[in-house]
């Protein structure tokens, strides 16, 4: 089940939101927790009771841990065992076929394996449980003794299945004293409103026509062709993730919760440091508090900087797939983030503000194109087709019909993509909040009268996130 859905939309969430509502304090988060795992196991019936293992597992491991505080050794190797198991449990659904295609491919053997489908969001949820396990360790936390509230922390829909990646230390106090009102549930139901615009109006009708040019032979690409593909994947993956994070952040409010934001127009950055700290912001958070910190973070010498930048980074490429592309991607960032920290930082700083931009944007499309692809072949046949290497037309036919054909819509791509419209709407809601017609609400409400047209008729609804 998916948030851009008739049956999310018109059938769930009502049933839902009126279960919660009506329900004693006590009772709400087992409402919420059951809600959760019916919502789950609604597209992974089977995968659902991984997760409650996974749960339950988690739970009396942490209590084993805060129990032997006085055995240190014992608390240590508890606290261990439990990080080796998560990870296990993730890198066998993700990454075993990975490893064992690569191992047949290098030792010429055939080591039968058949694939297994990848539980959705186990990448997220996996996350979440080991910020918890590690921060009750580190005793930042207080051990979960109630089984539902830890449960409720692991599978709340709103973020269940892609994020934001939602620190235990962020939520312990709301899972107990969070407070809903109808102020925050209408702050939920705009911000739920704008990601599912965004969603189905914006990252949909553009996503098409990446998944046009990436269909075609690449000899029969043309640069301009080429170009235009891969920047609307670059506003499709925007607008696709962010869209869900606002959708989460949103349906979090409805309940009471306050979420952390995930993105901050990362397209306006002028720099490829400042786009990841404007681009899935938990994601960077985690890995940060978690890999990098822990390291040394910057703190240590240069070779151990640089040492820890590419351990991050590695990672951070391979969480996203088991592919060589996630990990090429990975590397590519870590070395232009090296690159600006040590060699080009004081240059930057003299640069204009639209140079700056527009260095950063070409190297972030770029990027993008490793990510989208299937393998790495893909990527770099495509690469030398925008480079004007592999001796392609520059311009043809199908690419001054699908400029003239998108024109507009990358011209409100690009403008959705700064914070101009969010300002505007903002200003407008606080100027008529008290009149009997407030203009914003009726945008909304065109807003969701719109989509929901558009799914009764459309059928391409893809999540771009829902396979990491």
């Amino acid at each position: 089940m998916v948030f851009s859905s008739i049956i999310f939309l018109f059938t769930f969430l009502p049933i839902t939101l009126l279960l919660y509502y009506v329900s004693p304090r006590i009772l709400k988060n087992s409402i919420l927790l059951i809600a959760s795992l019916i919502f789950y196991a609604w597209g992974e019936p089977i995968y659902v009771f991984l997760m409650i293992g996974t749960i339950l597992i988690d739970y009396l491991l942490a209590i084993l841990i805060d129990n032997n505080r006085d055995d240190e050794s014992k608390c240590k190797f508890i606290f261990i065992l439990t990080i080796i198991l998560n990870v296990s449990i993730l890198g066998f659904f993700k990454y075993f076929g990975f490893f064992v295609d690569n191992i047949n491919s290098i030792f010429h053997v055939n080591i039968p394996f058949e694939g297994l489908a990848l539980p959705i969001g186990i990448s997220f949820y996996t996350f979440q449980v080991l910020s918890y396990i590690v921060d009750v360790y580190l005793e930042k936390v207080e051990v979960q003794y109630n089984l539902i509230n830890f449960a409720t922390y692991v599978t709340m829909f709103p973020q269940l299945v892609a994020g934001p990646i939602v620190q235990y230390q962020t939520i312990e106090e709301q899972l107990n004293t969070r407070q809903e009102s109808v102020f925050k549930f209408g702050e939920g139901v705009e911000r739920f409103i704008q990601g599912l615009g965004k969603k189905i109006l914006l990252a949909n009708n553009i996503g098409m026509l990446w998944t046009t040019v990436s269909a075609m032979e690449i000899s029969s690409i043309s640069v301009l062709t080429a170009w235009l593909g891969i920047i609307a994947y670059t506003f499709q993956i925007y607008f696709d993730f962010s869209a869900y994070s606002d959708m989460a952040i949103g349906l979090g409010k409805m309940f009471g919760f306050e979420f952390m934001e995930n993105f901050n127009y990362p397209y306006i950055s002028k720099s490829v440091t400042e786009f990841w700290r404007r681009w899935h912001i938990s994601l960077g958070t985690w890995f940060r508090e978690y890999i990098y910190i822990p390291l040394g973070g910057n703190r240590v010498s240069v070779p151990k900087q640089i040492r820890n930048i590419f351990v991050v980074w590695a990672l951070t490429g391979f969480w996203h797939g088991a592919n060589w592309n996630f990990i090429v991607w990975g590397l590519y960032y870590g070395i232009l983030l090296l690159i600006e920290k040590f060699i080009l930082k004081s240059f930057l700083e003299k640069v204009p503000n639209s140079i700056k931009h527009i260095y950063t944007m070409l190297f972030v499309i770029v990027g993008w194109l490793f990510f989208a692809s299937e393998d790495l072949g893909f990527a770099v046949d495509y690469l030398k087709v925008m480079f004007f290497i592999s001796g392609n037309a520059v311009v043809d036919n199908a690419s001054i019909y699908y400029l003239y054909t998108n024109l507009i819509m990358f011209v409100i791509l690009i403008v959705f993509s700064t914070p101009v419209i969010k300002q505007i709407l903002d200003n407008m809601a606080a100027k008529y909040r008290d009149k009997l017609i407030n203009p914003s609400l009726v945008i909304y409400g065109l807003v969701l009268f719109l989509v929901t047209a558009y799914l009764v008729n459309e059928t391409y609804n893809p999540f771009l996130y829902f396979r990491f």
